[in-house]
């Protein structure tokens, strides 16, 4: 009953001693901007770029030299998740879009005759219909569409996922409050929401924390869903989630009053963790590597990766 605890998405896990990996070494406000690069640049971009993306992220994961217990079961799983959703995207059935109206008169069109030996003209240019076997039809739209779905999915979860792993809580909000340290002078909160943020990083574990023991509790039954019916069972999931929920404000509640017990005041984030200490001069050159990429990045996304 701890698969949950064997699939660390979303949960920072400490480099060991000696690791060589090289992702925790880097500095968190370049993985967080790159973390932004794997976000933004999908926004109106081909799918051959999409599908580039993904690759990147493929030889990032098994390139950083993270122990293969981190991503062994959860990356297999996203992929399935990912060709699952790509594949029903593109074979589900879509509406016909109905026929525009003749912007122009038929009796302007000109038809000239075509050289011998060229194909048709309803024959010419790429195919629409890529696959069709019976009910199944896939035509060039869908299977954009399921490529686009498959590949931001993939996309969103393992770059988020990526971050939170190899970068503390505590540096991800020390990252953001130095990038929004300019706000703090036309009066925005910045303290305030940096603290916000930590604690919701936080409250992740607790979330997986309890749908464990609702789970747990509910294997130790031997609740078989099968026997219950389909109106017993979903009634059962309404009140796991009931209760899930319940659990989860009441741990929201506990946590608010022991930070009222403590004062309640908000603290800036070089009190709250320590700046992280200089790195050395193989790190810095690895920043500065990592930075020049991200540039690369960009500039190939507007020369490639355009629509």
């Amino acid at each position: 009953m701890d698969w949950l605890r064997q699939l660390p998405i979303g949960q920072y896990v400490a480099e060991q001693q000696g690791g060589s990996s090289w992702l925790w070494r880097l500095d968190s406000r370049l993985k967080l901007l790159w973390t932004l690069a794997f976000l933004l640049s999908p926004i109106l971009a081909a799918s051959s770029w999409r599908l580039l993306l993904v690759l990147l992220l493929l030889c990032i994961t098994l390139g950083s030299g993270m122990p293969s217990g981190l991503w062994r079961r959860s990356l297999p799983l996203l992929l399935g998740l990912c060709l699952l959703l790509g594949g029903l995207a593109a074979t589900l059935p879509v509406r016909e879009l109905s026929a525009a109206p003749l912007q122009r008169p038929p009796q302007e069109l000109l038809l000239l005759p075509v050289p011998a030996g060229s194909p048709a003209p309803e024959q010419a240019g790429a195919r629409w219909e890529l696959l069709h076997l019976g009910p199944l039809l896939i035509t060039r739209r869908s299977a954009e569409l399921g490529i686009n779905s498959a590949t931001l999915l993939f996309t969103l979860v393992q770059s988020a996922n990526l971050m939170l792993l190899s970068t503390a809580p505590e540096d991800l909000v020390w990252a953001i409050s130095w990038m929004l340290a300019p706000l703090a002078r036309l009066g925005w909160p910045v303290e305030r929401l940096g603290f916000t943020l930590l604690l919701s990083l936080r409250f992740l574990p607790l979330v997986q924390e309890e749908l464990q023991n609702l789970l747990r509790a509910l294997a130790t039954r031997a609740v078989n869903l099968r026997r219950l019916g389909w109106k017993a069972s979903f009634a059962l999931v309404l009140a796991l989630g009931e209760r899930l929920l319940a659990n989860l404000l009441l741990r929201a509640e506990q946590g608010a009053e022991a930070l009222m017990a403590r004062g309640g005041c908000w603290l800036p984030v070089d009190r709250l963790h320590a700046r992280p200490s200089p790195l050395s001069a193989g790190d810095r050159w690895g920043n500065a590597l990592a930075a020049i990429l991200l540039l690369a990045l960009w500039g190939l996304r507007w020369n490639v990766g355009a629509l």
